[in-house]
């Protein structure tokens, strides 16, 4: 990164630097956008009690909810840029197989022409079961983030890549490496022959693998290899326009359409849900509910009325409304008020007292005459 950075700087294409590494100590280059600057890494190890990667997982998902200022960001200052460069984890496992790697990858290739550069330890790759975990590595990030990928061989001033290009060009050349390796070829005391027959089948199938993909040969130490190298990424920017970002908006339609269909169908099945209990609440109409006639009430056995009261003649219709009983207007009684009717029964009980009192006394006398 610092020698690439100070590289387009020495070309006058400054580049805009995002370092997504928030567990570096000391970032040896210039950056425009720094993940520890909005999330404390050693703070999140000690408030979520978690390990190194674990940290570092949790610090990228803290990220990710912001990605879209950050694009927002990157895309005002995009019409004087040229390249933005991205600085992640070197731990594949916490950015490339994690949700916010994906979210930030894919949020990056949606807006730009994105690339993915991933970085080999040429002289640790002398071996051909190192050479081959690199490659399966490689092979997993590309069908990961489906973006075009160059496999740049780094410390080419220690070790040349030559022996690699050959092994990813040649079948015939990486089986003799595999024959020449005692541990792998089943010679040495602690060996089997198994890894050897694995990597022979593995090479086979990654064949196909190595035409896709771009090879460069870089010096970080002595800068050598750098202008191949933006040569390359120019090549898959154009791949990208080409094919690659054809088939992303692909991807990206069918999953709006795809959301917007469950979106349909969970509105129709609310709908639905609203209607039956709009059904349930909605009053019964009298008018449509079922009305007894006469001819029924005579169908039923006389059996069937028992502990009810017949109505008489005069009370109408089975079914109709009972009558309401009122005073006639016309009737004195009608315009009395409590008190007039209080003073006529005090008059009427009082009468009827003086009367019962007459009979008595008339009995009394007449039993005495006798």
């Amino acid at each position: 990164m610092q020698r690439l950075n100070s590289h387009l700087h020495t070309k006058k294409q400054p580049p805009y630097v995002l370092n997504l590494d928030p567990a570096v100590l000391k970032v040896p280059f210039g950056t425009n956008i720094d993940i520890r600057d909005s999330v404390n890494y050693k703070k999140v190890m000690e408030d979520y009690n978690l390990g190194p990667n674990g940290a570092i997982m949790t610090s990228l998902n803290l990220f990710a909810t912001k990605i879209d200022q950050v694009l927002g960001i990157v895309e005002k200052r995009a019409p004087k840029l040229d390249h933005v460069i991205v600085d992640t984890p070197g731990q594949i496992e916490c950015f490339i197989w994690s949700a916010s790697g994906a979210i930030i990858t894919d949020a990056f290739a949606s807006a730009f022409p994105t690339m993915i550069a991933y970085i080999v330890d040429t002289p640790r790759t002398t071996s051909p079961a190192t050479f081959m975990s690199n490659m399966l590595y490689a092979c997993s990030i590309l069908y990961k983030t489906k973006l075009p990928m160059i496999i740049v061989f780094n410390k080419i001033d220690a070790q040349d890549p030559e022996f690699a290009k050959e092994w990813m060009s040649d079948f015939e050349k990486f089986q003799e490496a595999l024959r020449n390796d005692e541990d792998l070829n089943g010679e040495g005391e602690n060996s089997s022959g198994y890894m050897g027959s694995l990597m022979n089948s593995l090479s086979l199938m990654l064949e196909e693998f190595y035409c896709h993909l771009d090879v460069a040969a870089v010096s970080a130490y002595t800068g050598e290899g750098f202008d191949e190298f933006l040569e390359s990424v120019q090549k898959k920017v154009d791949e990208y326009n080409k094919d690659y970002k054809a088939e992303r908006d692909a991807i990206i339609k069918k999953r709006e359409e795809d959301a917007a269909a469950r979106k349909a169908q969970d509105l129709t099945k609310l709908m639905k849900d609203i209607g039956i209990q709009d059904d349930k609440a909605k009053p019964t109409d009298p008018a449509k509910e079922p009305i007894d006639s006469i001819s029924d009430t005579e169908d039923i056995e006389p059996n069937e009325l028992d502990g009810e009261v017949e109505r008489d003649e005069d009370e109408g219709i089975i079914g109709q409304p009972s009558r309401e009983y009122t005073l006639d207007p016309d009737d004195v009684g009608a315009h009395m008020t409590d008190s007039s009717l209080q003073d006529r029964y005090q008059q009427a009980l009082a009468a009827s007292g003086a009367e019962a009192d007459r009979e008595a006394m008339q009995k009394i006398i007449n039993s005495g005459l006798q």
